[in-house]
């Protein structure tokens, strides 16, 4: 389990937004090192990636958890932080927007210190993806999430409503503010599990670019 920051710190407050926003969203990093105060809405619970990979923009789930940290990052935190004027959601103890390093950086101390060999942000991208999919969460509706326009074994999601994608996302993601009872969900057929299983290897692959000393 991820060593929890100390939230009783502005810094550890941030970094407990951030951590909840990669794992509930599984945004890449430089998705969330772009991601401004306008492109989260902690009220209906969405955010929006501009130009993601691809330069396509996409719309993602936030979770009710990641919501409430965020919300407190806003009110107590970023007030502080702001010199001068940015949009960008999340900054660093110098007021700067986050360089993709630096969040790999933060992600992986925190999993270094919770027992992990290794950490990075595409590892919190990697989870959100693997949980929904032990979820029972269609493998369409993670690749809506993931910004994957398709994969070799299957031709699959062309639009996905975001109301959608939130209902699946609030029924298979483990990071929740109140503990509810799983949903029973038929067995995957072949189909899926191959589906799956390509998913998985088109974030294996993605993990080499995460990487990179950009």
């Amino acid at each position: 389990m991820l060593n929890r920051p100390d939230t009783t710190t502005p810094g550890g407050l941030r970094d407990r937004a951030i951590l909840e926003t990669l794992y509930s969203s599984g945004i890449r990093r430089s998705e969330l090192a772009h991601l401004k105060i306008t492109e989260v809405d902690t009220e209906r619970g969405t955010l929006i990636v501009r130009l993601g990979k691809g330069a396509k923009d996409r719309f993602v789930p936030l979770g009710e958890r990641a919501c409430a940290w965020v919300q407190r990052y806003l009110l107590e935190v970023r007030p502080e932080l702001l010199a001068g004027e940015t949009l960008v959601l999340f900054l660093n103890d110098w007021s700067l927007p986050f360089e993709p390093h630096q969040l790999s950086a933060l992600a992986r101390r925190y999993m270094q210190a919770a027992g992990f060999k290794q950490g990075s942000c595409h590892a919190l991208r990697h989870a959100c993806a693997t949980h929904m999919l032990d979820g029972g969460a269609d493998i369409r509706f993670i690749q809506a999430m993931l910004g994957h326009s398709e994969l070799t074994t299957t031709q699959i999601y062309t639009h996905v409503a975001i109301a959608k994608l939130q209902a699946v996302h609030a029924l298979t993601h483990p990071a929740r503010l109140e503990r509810v009872q799983p949903v029973d969900s038929p067995s995957p057929g072949p189909e899926a599990n191959d589906a799956a299983a390509a998913l998985l290897q088109a974030l294996a692959e993605e993990d080499a670019d995460e990487s990179e000393p950009n």
